[in-house]
This record gives structure tokens, C-alpha cells and sequence, in this order.
């Protein structure tokens, strides 16, 4: 049995045969939302206030491990404003993986920063602190107390560290680094829900998080995002931008700055909180899929299932394969395979510097993303198949 055919068979016995298609991800409605969404009809609340933003914004925070949470209207909006409240200047650069989803050298753009792409950990997937330690010794310096690009002279004003598929980034050794190069620390927590990093929840470990609630995450509000912070004034700031920057009056429209009408509608709300209700019985049926797959790919040498390193505990958004190096021209093949027969599969993210609109932007050496770009892969991960007679092990 060729390579391609084992591994349609192993992964089929974990996700079943009853159905033609299984999809990579997708949203699932067990609890309230029927019941709070036709509240929200009921009551006339279904806009950008109501009591169901409070509650949503008061349990995100505390399942990000942080006192504040500031709900919009996406991902994106999120990673933008919390980016401006860390101190995040136009014209300042912001330190990312190549390894990421485009939202988050968007976001940076959005505001008028430039993205700086750094390398990626072979055993995390997100930023490789070594290598970013070595690249910024080669090209920046610290003066003032602020970390500069020697090359552009501008200010690297922070790092986003991404949590790639729900698994944490190493922050002890990236924070190790920040000590000798000062920077704001921007979780891009987007996929990283419930995920934990030495018992901590991530969003919780840096100045500022933004969190996704698109459809195809762990928990979804159909579109939406949130900013976490323990820090009270930080947050305040992030609610005042998100809602165009108006001042509190009975009648009048004041605005004191430049705003952003980012805010979430309470209907997104209302499926968010059923939604939250039901994160610890998604994140079990989750490992019970992980765990599946585990059993199901022992043996197989030529793809190894990814896990999250000792001391941090991965959501397991999304079950990731790595191939073997020399199997790496085998990726499209397998991926054509996998998805004709209903198994539906993606490669990982195009690396931002091959884009267009970020080919010009200042990058480190890039040998182990190039590399892992070239191997990784994602199957279904929905938490209903976590859930099937037999998934656990």
C-alpha cells in the first residue's frame, strides 16, 4: 500500500465513512443560541449594546485569564486595536512570524505599521526566540531604552507572538530575549482559546491579546474578535476606540479622536456566550480526536502528528501533520489525494514575504518556515468527530 493510500485509510477510521465529506472545521450549535438569539429578537437588542456584550466580554476575559475583554466585530479589528493601545505607532515595526495567517500582517498594515517577519520553531510552530535573538543582533539596537532597526531606523515598537493552531508560543525563552530588546508583547491569540502555556491561559501573556471568533474557530459568534488585557486603563482605551471614540452624553455626538466602528452586535453576543458555555466539552472532545489520531498514525514514519510541547496544553484547534523531510514533495500530491476522496485537507499558510503587498517588508533569514511551509498540513479537526463511539483512546 503506497504512502498516500495508508494515510486516507488510517485517518478515515478515525473520522468514519458515512459520510462523503468531512470538512476541515466546523461550527457546531448544541446549548442556548437558538434561545438567546430569539431573546435578543424578542427584546429589540440586537445592535452594538446590550446585556449579552457585557456578559460575553466578562467570561472571554476570564477564559483568557485576563480582568478585561473589549468585544468587535472580527479577528482582525481586534489584533489592530489592541496593537494601538500596546503603543503601537504608524511608521513603527512590528517583529511576526512569516509562519502566520495574513490577518495578522494586515492588522499591522491597517494601522499604519510595517510588518518585520522573523523565523518559526520546529517545536511550536510560532516564533522561534533563538533565531529572532540572532536577527536582531544582526540588524538592530537599543536606544533610549526602545529596540531600533538599524537598517530602516525605525522603531520596533513590539512582537506578535501567533500561538499557531492553538499551540503556545515558548515565552519564557521569548521573553529572555525582550530583556536585552524592549518591546511590547501582542499575543495573536486568535486560535489559542483554552490553550495554556505552564498552566497560563494564553491571552493572558502579554500587554494585550486579540482573540477570533470566526466561523471555523473553537467557538464562534459567526464574525467576530475580542481584546484581553489585565490592564484596566488599557482596556478602557480599547472600548473607546472600538465604539468611534464617543463621549458619554445624554444627547450629543461628541468624539475626541479618530475612532473605529468595530463593535460587535449583540446577536453575535447572545451565540457567543451559549457558545462559551460549551468550551470545556468542546476542548475534550477535541483531545479525544487528537488522541484518535495518535492511535490511528502510530508507525506511520512518514508524517508525524504535531503536539504541543512539554508544559503548554494545545486546544487542538486544528490536527497538524509534518511530514518527513523526504516526503516534503509529496505535500500537494497527498493534499490532492486526501480531498478527492472527501477528507478534506489544507496546507499551512503561504509565508507573508511570497505575498505581494509584503514582498518589500523586512525579514530575518527564514530557513525553518520555508521549511515547515513546505511540510505541514491540517485534517479534519471538527470536535463532533471527538466525540464519536471510539474517538477516544
Amino acid at each position: 500500500m503506497d504512502f498516500a493510500e495508508d494515510l486516507k485509510q488510517r485517518i478515515r477510521g478515525v473520522i468514519g465513512t458515512e459520510k462523503d465529506f468531512v470538512p476541515l472545521h466546523v461550527p457546531e450549535f448544541h446549548g442556548r443560541e437558538r434561545e438567546l438569539l430569539i431573546d435578543c429578537i424578542d427584546t429589540g437588542w440586537v445592535s452594538s449594546v446590550g446585556s449579552y456584550v457585557d456578559e460575553f466580554e466578562a467570561e472571554v476575559a476570564r477564559l483568557s485569564g485576563c480582568a478585561y475583554g473589549v468585544v468587535v466585530a472580527n479577528g482582525t479589528a481586534a489584533l489592530q486595536v489592541a496593537l494601538i493601545v500596546a503603543g503601537v505607532n504608524a511608521g513603527d515595526e512590528v517583529l511576526m512570524p512569516a509562519l502566520t495567517f495574513v490577518a495578522t500582517a494586515n492588522a499591522t498594515t491597517h494601522l499604519g505599521a510595517v510588518p518585520h517577519f522573523v523565523d518559526s520553531a520546529y517545536d511550536t510552530l510560532g516564533i522561534c526566540p533563538e533565531r529572532l535573538r540572532a536577527h536582531l543582533e544582526g540588524v538592530a539596537e537599543v536606544r533610549d531604552g526602545q529596540t531600533v532597526n538599524r537598517q530602516t531606523g525605525r522603531r520596533i515598537a513590539a512582537v506578535l507572538p501567533m500561538h499557531v493552531f492553538g499551540c503556545p508560543v515558548d515565552m519564557d525563552r521569548l521573553n529572555a530575549v525582550l530583556i536585552d530588546w524592549p518591546m511590547e508583547v501582542v499575543e495573536d491569540a486568535a486560535e489559542s482559546l483554552g490553550s495554556t502555556y505552564k498552566g497560563q491561559l494564553c491571552g493572558s501573556l502579554g500587554t494585550a491579546a486579540a482573540v477570533s471568533f470566526n466561523g471555523n474557530k473553537i467557538v464562534t459568534t459567526g464574525g467576530g474578535g475580542a481584546i484581553v488585557t489585565n490592564n484596566e486603563a488599557l482596556a478602557k482605551r480599547a472600548k473607546h476606540l472600538t465604539t468611534t471614540a464617543k463621549l458619554p452624553h445624554k444627547w450629543a455626538f461628541l468624539h475626541d479622536e479618530v475612532g473605529y466602528n468595530y463593535r460587535m452586535p449583540n446577536l453575535n453576543a447572545a451565540l457567543g456566550v451559549a457558545q462559551l458555555e460549551q468550551l470545556d466539552t468542546r476542548l475534550a472532545q477535541k483531545q479525544r480526536l487528537f488522541d484518535a489520531y495518535a492511535d490511528a498514525l502510530r508507525g506511520l514514519n512518514e508524517v508525524q502528528l504535531f503536539h504541543a510541547p512539554e508544559g503548554s496544553v494545545s486546544n487542538n484547534w486544528l490536527v497538524t501533520l509534518v511530514l518527513d523531510p523526504a516526503h516534503a514533495k509529496d505535500r500537494d500530491h497527498l493534499l490532492q489525494e486526501l480531498n478527492d476522496a472527501g477528507i478534506m485537507s489544507r496546507p499551512i499558510w503561504t509565508l507573508m514575504h511570497r505575498l505581494p503587498m509584503y514582498q518589500s517588508a523586512p525579514r530575518a533569514d527564514l530557513t525553518q518556515a520555508e521549511d515547515l511551509e513546505a511540510r505541514v498540513l491540517n485534517i479534519p479537526s471538527s470536535a463532533y468527530l471527538g466525540a464519536r463511539e471510539g474517538a477516544a483512546a
